[in-house]
């Protein structure tokens, strides 16, 4: 029988954790990391950063959890995280093809090659964590890939000191496991897709957008 001390380290390990997975949950980095990006690439112009952040924000993030959390309150899928692996086909689905269409807005509109970027980068993880997650049937964390990869693009567009935010991927990775929700090799499998497929898109796109 557990103890009072340790039932109270639990629950607050719990509250943390749920903390964690919702404030760093992926609609929130996909809404706002375009619009980090777009006040530095716009040199600080409001009225561009609103127009190219929300363009990526909007059909990257808030429409395709519109579909997420519509289908959670009908109970197509266990949550809005859409636990289960066999029940992320249309969440994945809503999720790529939305950011399609903000991409291709964005390279009609002319956006900053920095937005086009963004969202090709984006889509190119999306696309990896599909294959790993029905290829290989392996449930690869989003919400490690997405946080993982905000951090690694931000740092190519700010500073090197926006490392730190690893700390709030670390939090998030903890806290998807003390959920119960994922696996440590599933969260790091999506930290490595996040890094390397998210942040390297990034890297070698924006370049090659010129």
């Amino acid at each position: 029988m557990s103890s009072p001390a340790e039932t109270t380290s639990a629950s607050t390990r719990q509250r943390s954790a749920r903390v964690a997975t919702e404030v760093l949950a992926p609609w929130v980095w996909v809404l706002l990391l375009p619009l980090a990006v777009a006040w530095r690439v716009t040199s600080h112009h409001v009225g561009e950063t609103l127009l190219w952040g929300l363009i990526t924000g909007v059909f990257g993030s808030i429409l395709p959890m519109a579909v997420i959390v519509r289908g959670a309150r009908k109970g197509r899928w266990d949550s809005h995280h859409v636990t289960d692996r066999a029940g992320r086909v249309i969440p994945f689905a809503a999720c790529i093809g939305f950011l399609a269409v903000g991409f291709t807005i964005l390279l009609v509109g002319d956006a900053p090659r920095e937005l086009v970027a963004l969202a090709a980068a984006e889509l190119v993880s999306l696309i990896v964590a599909v294959a790993i997650t029905f290829g290989l049937k392996f449930k690869v964390s989003m919400h490690a890939a997405v946080a993982a990869g905000a951090v690694a693009i931000l740092v190519q567009v700010y500073d090197p000191w926006f490392a730190f935010l690893l700390i709030g991927v670390g939090w998030v990775c903890w806290s998807r496991v003390e959920l119960e929700d994922h696996t440590t090799a599933e969260v790091s499998v999506g930290t490595l897709v996040g890094l390397m497929v998210g942040g390297g898109a990034y890297a070698a796109l924006v370049p090659a957008l010129m």
